[in-house]
């Protein structure tokens, strides 16, 4: 849905048995114009959240210290301790807010707490790239229009999990990946960028999701480049990006 998701390969567990990401609705939630647009020189500061192996997290720490994005990512959020993304972390000198669900009384309590680090690093930006738990209203309200998600499919065709399945088994030929906002449902937010990929005859779920996955690692520090340079206008459902200057 609303989470990113790494291939099968990457995660602790197959895609296919991972749950299904959601964002809790919140009616009183009043979208902001502009949210995303910056005015500032100074560095952006992103916080990722994962829950797996994190390729999409290495893949975008390491394009914004290798071309120079004006971008930081402060902070790793990971619901599972063990998971691959924490040493890629640890590898990278990325801080890390680890927690265990169950020690809390309910999913606001621990997103409670995730605010309040999120807002001591002044985090900015939210990434989810493969961060597999419900979200609730407590962490989406401050931060919408600042939470982006990047997901397998060329939406709103395909959304939710097993993407690159669904498209295998409807027999598109085309598919791709798309980078949105995060709103209330089933990665229906607003479309920040999508790129096309060509499907192939003989192709498998393995070898299609190698070549999506390629391309996430492309396009989500491409559209964090946008966002960190003041490109990206979000207003309503509409979403410009300024380019050419």
């Amino acid at each position: 849905m609303t989470a990113g998701r790494d291939s099968a390969a990457d995660m602790e567990k197959p895609a296919s048995s991972q749950p299904s990401p959601t964002i809790l609705p919140n009616s009183a939630r009043q979208p902001a114009a502009s949210t995303s647009q910056r005015q500032t020189t100074q560095p952006l500061k992103i916080a990722v959240f994962a829950s797996g192996s994190g390729s999409n997290f290495q893949a975008l720490v390491e394009a914004i210290r290798e071309q120079a994005i004006p971008a930081e990512v402060s902070l790793l959020v990971c619901d599972k301790p063990a998971a691959r993304v924490v040493q890629r972390a640890e590898a990278l000198g990325v801080p890390t807010f680890l927690f265990d669900p169950k020690a809390y009384a309910s999913r606001e309590a621990y997103e409670e707490e995730i605010v309040g680090r999120l807002r001591e690093e002044n985090v900015e930006l939210i990434v989810l790239a493969g961060y597999m738990r419900l979200i609730t209203a407590t962490l989406v309200d401050p931060y919408y229009g600042r939470m982006i998600n990047i997901h397998p499919a060329l939406l709103p065709s395909f959304p939710g999990v097993r993407a690159i399945r669904q498209a295998l088994e409807y027999g598109v030929k085309q598919t791709g990946v798309t980078v949105h906002f995060v709103d209330g449902g089933m990665d229906s937010g607003p479309i920040i960028a999508q790129r096309t990929i060509e499907v192939r005859d003989d192709d498998t779920e393995d070898s299609l999701a190698e070549r999506v996955h390629a391309v996430e690692h492309e396009l989500l520090p491409q559209t964090v480049r946008w966002i960190s340079e003041g490109r990206v206008t979000l207003n309503d459902r509409k979403v410009t990006i300024r380019l050419g200057d």
